[in-house]
């Protein structure tokens, strides 16, 4: 997984985490990110907010952010505790909007986009009212394939102009993805690697949905291709990078 940004759905009534454990010197945690659940809590532990920002800063660049008009109407669904917003700003876009299920991340946000606690799969925008769609990782929490999929990606394409572009990372099913999952199981690593026991407790708490998307890769793919036409698709270090227009 790696990106975990946004949430769209998560377990209710969840048991014990091995996230859930006291302070430690190398990563304190807040009164605030105790109160949250065990899944969110371990997505604030995987890596810091100028950690994340500078990855965002770096896949935006690689996936053809610099060549956007710097005044495009601009989402990220699923967009979490904002931090792609905040690598957008620094890119130089200004008119940024967030979208997220869940308003304990989003309150987290302290950037100037505007920020809604909504449903992806009932934007509140109006037709062909965006120029780009962003997510990243956050399809992979939706609870039903294909049926919320197709869902979010109609509504996507109802909400993007005609030249409008969407950006999709995602975890992909790669050689590399199966060594980190290898890895993160092994308990002594977990001990050592605060970083390693955040991956491995999301892992745990969004099994189903996320088993369920690395199940499907033809499905998903053919799915993201019916509603938008590829312009750059890659899959490399356990992600699946697509930038598309729409159909």
């Amino acid at each position: 997984m790696g990106t975990f940004v946004g949430s769209f759905f998560r377990p209710s009534k969840m048991p014990p985490s091995p996230a859930e454990t006291p302070e430690n010197e190398t990563n304190p945690q807040t009164q605030d990110q105790l109160s949250l659940n065990p899944w969110e809590a371990a997505y604030l532990r995987f890596e810091s907010p100028e950690e994340e920002i500078r990855k965002f800063i770096r896949r935006l660049t690689r996936l053809g952010a610099p060549q956007w008009p710097r005044d495009a109407e601009i989402v990220e669904l699923f967009c979490g505790r904002g931090n792609g917003l905040l690598a957008l700003q620094r890119l130089g876009f200004t008119r940024l909007e967030g979208v997220d299920l869940s308003p304990r991340l989003l309150a987290q946000f302290k950037g100037s986009a505007k920020c809604t606690v909504a449903d992806c799969r009932r934007l509140p925008f109006a037709d062909r009212s965006k120029d780009v769609l962003i997510v990243q990782g956050g399809l992979h929490h939706l609870p039903s394939l294909p049926d919320d999929l197709d869902q979010t990606f109609s509504e996507m394409q109802r909400v993007l102009r005609t030249n409008g572009r969407v950006m999709f990372v995602e975890p992909w099913r790669t050689p590399f993805l199966t060594f980190v999952h290898f890895i993160s199981e092994i308990s002594p690593v977990r001990r050592i690697s605060s970083k390693m026991d955040a991956f491995a407790t999301m892992t745990e708490y969004e099994l189903r949905t996320y088993e369920q998307w690395l199940g499907q890769p033809e499905l998903i793919k053919k799915m993201a291709r019916a509603h938008f036409l590829p312009v750059h698709e890659s899959f490399a270090w356990g992600k699946w990078n697509f930038v598309g227009t729409p159909r």
